[in-house]
């Protein structure tokens, strides 16, 4: 995928970029008779509703909340999606009880911090999947292989390291972390804006065959849908690799016993996630999410068996 032509790739990316324009909605319906079969009811109630916070411009979590809308809804449970630019609001709102669910949370090293000073109020459900990590990537026909190469190199890279939202993990990893590990304090500026802003620059770059120095992740679908590779992190200062995991409020559980129990078992392999990620914003895209989950459930049959074990 990395060989497309410019207006393939421009195009795909436009449809990406677009998934950050979402808006927050209710979605879902729901009946009496459906709420009751479906939802926990430990205390005697039953789960009415949910509601999912996620970062839209991260797209791991967009497509786990759509995920999960469709396979609420399916059980009459009315979800509302709540979209946050940042972490630190997300996770202060989970653990506040204004958002029921993070489904899809960097909270082993990413987010660690976040986990440390709000894990108390929040219910971990393990992770869905394993091997996210943290990178610093660069155009493929650049002639660097590693982010030492950068030290003494910042001409070739105008002195900037692109990345994206200031309250993101990975943006606090690579300013206290990265650039004092490998010395790129005095001659890099980390410019600090949105994904939606890094990714813009990343296209032109790559569009206009320039070096650029971007932070990205993994699993992420630019990775396939840009001419770019990982840099070597020799110091290890962007961290291990982690899972993502599913996070809710505390006493989500008992309010929603069997959704908890659901989310508890959801696994995505490599191949499950990426097929995923890629028909929610690439194939279908902004205004048809839920066409993208029903075309991907389809193809995944055994998914839904996987929830019930």
């Amino acid at each position: 995928m990395m060989h497309k032509s410019l207006t393939t790739r421009g195009a795909k990316l436009a449809t990406g970029l677009a998934a950050v324009a979402l808006t927050a909605t209710a979605c879902g319906g729901s009946s009496d008779e459906e709420t009751s079969a479906a939802g926990g009811t430990s205390s005697g109630g039953s789960c009415e509703s949910v509601n999912l916070g996620f970062i839209p411009s991260w797209t791991d979590g967009l497509s786990l909340a759509h995920l999960w809308d469709n396979l609420l809804g399916e059980q009459g449970i009315d979800v509302e999606m709540t979209e946050i630019a940042d972490a630190a609001p997300l996770y202060a709102g989970l653990a506040g009880g204004d958002v029921d669910v993070y489904p899809s949370a960097w909270s082993e090293v990413t987010h660690a911090d976040y986990m440390d000073e709000y894990g108390d109020q929040i219910e971990d459900y393990g992770a869905y999947y394993e091997g996210a990590r943290l990178t610093f990537a660069v155009p493929e026909y650049t002639d660097i292989s590693s982010i030492s190469d950068l030290t003494g190199n910042a001409e070739q890279f105008d002195g900037r390291i692109v990345g994206i939202e200031p309250g993101a993990g990975l943006t606090r990893t690579t300013r206290e972390s990265v650039m004092p590990a490998y010395e790129l304090e005095d001659d890099y500026t980390l410019v600090e804006s949105s994904t939606t802003a890094m990714l813009a620059e990343l296209q032109a770059a790559t569009d206009a065959n320039e070096d650029i120095v971007v932070t990205l992740w993994r699993p992420f679908w630019a990775n396939s849908e840009f001419p770019v590779k990982d840099l070597e992190d020799p110091e290890g200062a962007l961290g291990e690799a982690e899972g993502l995991h599913t996070l809710a409020t505390e006493g989500f559980s008992d309010r929603c016993a069997d959704v908890a129990s659901m989310m508890e078992n959801i696994q995505l392999s490599d191949e499950q996630y990426g097929s995923l990620e890629n028909m929610v914003v690439n194939e279908y895209g902004e205004g048809q999410y839920a066409e993208a989950v029903d075309a991907w459930l389809e193809e995944n049959p055994d998914f839904m068996e996987s929830l019930q074990s």
